[in-house]
Formats: C-alpha cells, sequence, structure tokens
C-alpha cells in the first residue's frame, strides 16, 4: 500500500509543489499510513483540457482530502491559474465507506483478480458545506379531511466524496492502491 504520498505527486507531474504544500500544510505532523493520488484530465464543452488532482491520506486520527484544479485564463494576457482546497477531516466524522467493483465477465472471476474498475465513495456524518441532495415534499397531518396547507418536508442528504479508477485509463497499479486504501480507511472506520 502507497504512503509516499510526495513521490506519487511527483509523479503525477501536475504542479507537484503546489499540491504537496498544501497536503504537507494539512497533514502537518501526523504520518501517512495510506494514501491515494489521482490525476485526470476532463474535457469542458468548449473542448479544452482541464486537469485536476485529488489526494487522500489518511493519518491514524484524519483523513485528509485535497482537490487542485486548474482554470484557464480570464483574459488574453492572464496566464491559467490553480486553486487547492485541503480538508481535515476526522475519522469519527466519516459515516460510510462504499467500494464498488467493475468486473468483466463474473462468471470467469477468479479471486485475488483485480476488478476493472472501482469506485470509492466516502460519506460524511456532518455535511462538508459544499454539495448536498434536497429532497422535499408536500408536509400533511393524520386527519384525511383536512385542506390546509402543511408546507413542505423533506431531508438534506450530503454529497458524498467520490473517486473512480479504471485500468483502462489509469493503470492496474491504481486499480490495487485504491482497493488497499478504502481497506484501511474502513478498518480506521471500525475503531
Amino acid at each position: 500500500m502507497s504512503t509516499d504520498w510526495r513521490f506519487e505527486i511527483e509523479r503525477s507531474g501536475y504542479y507537484p509543489g503546489l499540491v504537496a504544500d498544501a497536503v504537507a500544510t494539512t497533514l502537518g505532523t501526523e504520518a501517512a499510513e495510506a494514501a491515494v493520488v489521482h490525476h485526470e484530465a476532463t474535457f469542458d464543452p468548449g473542448m479544452e483540457v482541464r486537469r485536476h488532482i485529488t489526494v487522500l491520506v489518511l493519518t491514524r486520527t484524519r483523513l485528509i482530502v485535497c482537490h487542485t484544479d486548474e482554470h484557464p485564463p480570464v483574459a488574453p494576457d492572464d496566464r491559467p491559474h490553480a486553486s487547492t482546497t485541503t480538508d481535515a477531516i476526522k475519522i469519527d466524522n466519516i459515516q460510510s465507506v462504499a467500494l464498488t467493483r467493475v468486473v468483466p465477465d463474473p462468471a470467469a472471476y477468479s479471486p485475488g483478480t483485480p476488478p476493472s474498475e472501482v469506485v470509492l465513495s466516502i460519506s460524511l456524518a456532518v455535511n462538508w458545506g459544499a454539495i448536498a441532495h434536497i429532497d422535499l415534499e408536500p408536509a400533511s397531518c393524520a386527519d384525511e379531511s383536512c385542506e390546509l396547507d402543511h408546507g413542505y418536508t423533506g431531508a438534506i442528504t450530503a454529497e458524498p466524496l467520490t473517486l473512480r479508477v479504471s485500468q483502462a485509463a489509469d493503470g492496474t497499479e491504481a486499480v490495487t492502491n485504491l482497493l488497499n486504501f478504502a481497506q484501511a480507511l474502513a478498518e480506521a472506520t471500525a475503531q
């Protein structure tokens, strides 16, 4: 299992100094017990390539999450810029760790064979304040003949942190590393 997050950030080649500084500042003096670095490129509707990196570092007490995004120049004479956000989440605030494995031809599956892709979803007991789902429905009372407006009732559900890697895009090593990280994170939440 990878714990050398600095090496993995450097290997990604995506603003390694900036990303490593952000992670190191948030990590402080704690040691990494497991780490995942995922660099991806996406295409926006204007067919520009946007790069993004996610770094997850598990310590004995926290999950460090770092996202760095590249932004294009706003004016013709401007340069691109990047924004980096780090979160330090107490292990106690992790509500669930869900892992989806995609296996082609499951009838021929052999135990120990890495899946073709893995999706890790981490749900938190507290909302990060960024994205949430709000489900509303009309409120009612027990009186079937009541015609009063009782307003609405609903629930706010926090959006989970999701990370997907695949053998086709990221390689077998990345899939195996995410599987190992998910196991370490799930074990940390059980303590």
